[in-house]
C-alpha cells in the first residue's frame, strides 16, 4: 500500500507485549500485517512495563491498542494492564485487544476470554484464531477525531 493512503485514510496503533514477556516475532508479524492494511504502527517491543505502556499510549493517543502475549500470562498480566489503560480518561474509550498465548493450559478456556472481556477488552484472539477475525475487527474501527 501506498504510505500516503496509509497516512491519509489508516489508524495509528500501538502494538505491544506486556512486563514479563521477552517475545518480539508476533509483534513484527502484527506490526507487517497492519502496516499493510495501511495503517501507521507503534511497537513496542518486548517486556514493556505498565507505566511505559500507559505513558506511551497517552502521547500517541492511538486509535487502537494491540496487546500480544507468547509465554502464556496474557491472561493474568492483561487483567492487570487493563484496569490501567481505562483508568485513564484519554484512553478510557480506545479500542484495546488482547491475543496469542494467553494461558499455558491451552487456547479451550471460554472463561478466560469472558473474564478478559467483561474486565475492559473490545475483543479477545486466542492462540489459534484466525487472522481474518483480527482483520475484520481492525477494518470496523475508523480514526479517533480530535477536537
Amino acid at each position: 500500500m501506498d504510505h500516503r493512503q496509509a497516512e491519509q485514510g489508516g489508524l495509528d496503533i500501538v502494538v505491544t507485549t506486556m512486563a514479563s514477556d521477552s517475545h518480539t516475532w508476533n509483534l513484527v508479524f502484527l506490526q507487517f500485517l497492519l502496516e499493510e492494511l495501511g495503517h501507521r504502527v507503534t511497537n513496542l517491543g518486548a517486556c514493556v512495563p505498565d507505566a511505559l505502556l500507559l505513558s506511551e499510549c497517552r502521547r500517541i493517543a492511538p486509535d487502537l491498542i494491540v496487546i500480544s502475549s507468547v509465554n502464556g500470562h496474557g491472561h493474568q498480566e492483561g487483567l492487570r494492564v487493563i484496569p490501567v489503560l481505562r483508568a485513564c480518561p484519554e484512553l478510557r474509550r480506545t479500542p484495546t485487544v488482547i491475543g496469542g498465548k494467553l494461558g499455558i493450559a491451552g487456547a479451550d478456556d471460554p472463561d478466560r476470554e469472558r473474564t478478559l472481556l467483561a474486565a475492559g477488552f473490545d475483543a479477545v484472539f486466542e492462540d489459534g484464531a484466525s487472522v481474518a477475525g483480527f482483520r475484520e475487527f481492525v477494518g470496523g474501527l475508523r480514526p479517533r477525531v480530535l477536537l
